[in-house]
């Protein structure tokens, strides 16, 4: 599995940059900057999504000691499958929720607090700008993942894009998910506010699990959405919309399911430029190479 993924983050990053510069502040500037434009443009580009999905699916394979299947079987280029309405709304609102557990997950274990902890104070406004920067990318990484299942043609539009070229009122947006989903699950974790991580840890993984709470959180992440963009807020699910169905590309689904390490990455990639000025491409050759540090 290592060999493969270093073959295939190679090749990446050989087709992605052809050149290095000397590490001047502003010719570094100027190179992360076209590092930048290439992999945005390779974010937004339907083939290389499809074979980046094809070689993630592959590795996947590889990864648990099994022969890699065929990525599409035959006519599922023209495959059409039914998915149910409610569950799709639920999957598609849920992305705040799911970028707050990983942030949080990751904050307690740099700074041995609790998420309990971590919660108060992404609520009272009180984290740090570098902890903001990391939920916000965890965010803007789940909210990607997210979007070829509502449709591959979704990856052209102007706001996916890397997470560095977002507007001001995208990355308020991901944010406000983040608060929502902030104030939400610190009333569920009240009961256990007092008690040890390890306890707050498992209150958290019971909530993530129950498709009830899955429920609650997507309307209410839905409703919050609304009401941070000064809009009406509409009817989370219709009585017709809780048992319809829409009608999904098998293709598309396959890559979707595939996709969401490249998304993962990129957001990793744009955090750690952020923070650490690093070129893309040194943090992927140290991926590569095995170097990159336990921290990052």
């Amino acid at each position: 599995m290592k060999k493969f993924k270093i073959l295939f983050l190679l090749s990446f990053v050989q087709c992605a940059f052809s050149c290095k510069t000397k590490n001047e502040p502003d010719t570094r500037k100027r190179q992360i900057q076209k590092e930048l434009i290439t992999i945005d443009s390779l974010l937004r580009n339907a083939d290389f999504t499809y074979s980046m999905a094809k070689a993630l699916d592959s590795s996947y394979y590889i990864g648990i000691d099994q022969t890699p299947q065929d990525f599409f079987a035959p006519g599922d280029d023209t495959v059409m499958v039914l998915k149910s309405l409610k569950e799709e709304k639920i999957a598609i609102n849920l992305a705040g929720m799911y970028a707050l557990e990983c942030g949080v997950d990751l904050l307690c274990e740099q700074t041995q607090q609790t998420p309990f902890e971590w919660l108060n104070k992404i609520v009272d406004k009180t984290a740090d700008t570098n902890a903001v920067l990391l939920l916000n990318r965890f965010a803007n990484a789940t909210w990607k993942a997210g979007q070829p299942f509502r449709g591959l043609s979704r990856i052209t539009r102007p706001n996916f894009t890397v997470a560095n070229f977002l507007s001001p009122e995208e990355i308020q947006k991901d944010y406000d998910q983040i608060m929502a989903a902030s104030s939400r699950l610190l009333v569920s974790m009240q009961d256990v506010g007092n008690k040890p991580k390890n306890e707050q840890m498992q209150q958290l993984r019971s909530l993530l699990q129950d498709t009830v709470y899955a429920f609650k959180m997507a309307k209410f992440l839905d409703s919050s959405y609304y009401i941070n963009q000064q809009q009406p807020v509409p009817i989370f699910l219709s009585s017709t919309e809780d048992t319809a169905t829409v009608i999904k590309s098998v293709k598309e689904q396959k890559i979707a399911t595939s996709i969401a390490g490249f998304y993962a990455l990129e957001c990793g990639l744009n955090y750690l430029v952020t923070t650490k000025n690093m070129l893309p491409s040194d943090i992927l050759q140290s991926i590569i190479n095995n170097t990159i540090s336990k921290e990052d």
